[in-house]
């Protein structure tokens, strides 16, 4: 993508230094994009015109999380929620990783294959993941499409890389016009049908972005957007996948148009993965109630697909970063974000101090690890020895889709608990060997 000695694996903290260097030299000739930027004051009533304020919330609001499920009177459970009532559930939890979601998308058509892949009664993405998200949660007819995406493309198919100038001038370098088309291709006006006609059973799709003026992480109800009749909700799904994918600095934030007192203005929003590279919900959901209410049968059963290995370069960089911040752990001020490189970056650094990387997975394990829900963990394997001489480099990807395909077919083994458990034909289930923590 940038050049045949940049690795999707190296390439975030070396992009992040070498455009950072631009920046502050060059931002001076750079000619901003005129914005429309929503107030401080007004961004918590910013909603998206047309569609009702619940389809999305602040992603570590747990009073905002599965409100609907929690919230609706018990005697219309039956008509609003007909496919989690009375069964068994799998909440299935895609991570970023850009490339190296071949692993996700290969691990699901596996599990195909094996026979032994559930319905997901959540289906949540970030980055990568919240493109291979639709298509899970859609189910197996759409294996083939994970197949094509993570197996047919490569960097030019997907992104064009621009000039140092207009780069500046844009805030980005690339142009992901050629992956916005991709969306469209494959998420058509049948496929949003039927995402929300799952929804109206009680199901939910969920994506997650980064709002880069407040810092913090934004989750938009998929199939609440898809069933709310509005003409643009393709449009604005398609456009937050995008958003949910978009490296700050090296692809261009996603503006999302909103309203706020009649006013309309726009939101900033890139990469999912700068504040929560894997979702289900904040800490706080009462999930004991969610079973209770809904009538589960047995433990409800989260799946994370963690498509990275044990050490992702973005952990280590934010662990160099943090010391720079006065107070780490303190929620991230509102900052009114310029599309320039220098603005983008350094609010997008700012905002990974709240990013849990890989202890995202060791948060969920601890949340979860239970009495309230079952918790299953796959990664890239640390033996996955295949390296890439691009962006998109479509041999690494087949040969890690592949990899993932043929694990899962024979039987993933899921980390659970600290055990290593081989999942069988039949779902019988075979311990293979100790794994230490979840991510250990």
């Amino acid at each position: 993508m940038i050049s045949t000695a940049l690795t999707p694996r190296r390439a975030p903290a070396l992009i992040a230094l070498v455009v950072f260097v631009h920046a502050v030299g060059l931002q001076g000739c750079a000619t901003a994009p005129v914005r429309h930027p929503v107030p401080e004051t007004r961004t918590g009533q910013a909603v998206i015109p047309g569609l009702p304020a619940d389809v999305r919330y602040w992603g570590d609001d747990p009073s905002a999380a599965f409100r609907d499920w929690l919230a609706t009177p018990d005697d219309e459970l039956g008509a609003c929620c007909a496919g989690l009532m009375d069964r068994s559930h799998n909440y299935l939890v895609i991570s970023s990783g850009g490339v190296e979601g071949a692993f996700g998308a290969g691990l699901l058509v596996g599990w195909t294959a094996a026979g032994t892949r559930p319905e997901f009664q959540v289906v949540t993405g970030v980055s990568s993941g919240a493109m291979i998200a639709p298509f899970a949660f859609l189910g197996s007819a759409y294996d083939g499409a994970l197949r094509d995406i993570y197996s047919t493309f490569s960097t030019k198919d997907l992104v064009e890389r621009r000039g140092l100038i207009e780069a500046l001038e844009i805030g980005s370098m690339m142009d992901t016009a050629p992956l916005r088309r991709l969306i469209d291709q494959y998420l058509g006006d049948a496929e949003i049908a039927r995402i929300a006609a799952e929804g109206r059973k009680g199901r939910k799709l969920l994506i997650g972005t980064t709002n880069l003026n407040a810092g913090r992480p934004v989750v938009w109800d998929v199939t609440r957007i898809a069933g709310s009749g509005a003409p643009n909700a393709r449009h604005l799904i398609g456009d937050l996948i995008l958003a949910s994918a978009s490296i700050p600095g090296v692809f261009p934030p996603v503006l999302i148009g909103v309203e706020s007192g009649g006013v309309r203005y726009d939101e900033v929003h890139v990469d999912g993965g700068v504040t929560a590279q894997l979702f289900l919900g904040p800490a706080g959901v009462d999930w004991k109630r969610v079973t209770e209410r809904f009538r589960v049968q047995g433990l409800p059963q989260v799946y994370v697909i963690r498509n990275a290995r044990a050490h992702p370069i973005w952990t280590a960089f934010r662990t160099r970063i943090s010391p720079l911040f006065e107070d780490p752990d303190a929620p991230p001020a509102w900052h009114e974000v310029e599309p320039g490189y220098a603005s983008i970056l350094m609010r997008a650094i700012e905002s990974m101090r709240q990013t849990r990387g890989l202890n995202d997975a060791v948060q969920l394990y601890v949340s979860s690890h239970g009495d309230d829900l079952g918790f299953n963990l796959a990664r890239i394997p640390d033996d996955f020895s295949l390296g890439s001489t691009e962006f998109y480099d479509r041999t690494y990807m087949q040969g890690l889709f592949q990899r993932a395909y043929a694990m899962a077919r024979d039987g993933y083994p899921w980390l659970r608990g600290g055990l290593a458990v081989k999942e069988e034909p039949g779902d019988r289930k075979q311990i293979t060997g100790t794994a230490g923590s979840p991510d250990g």
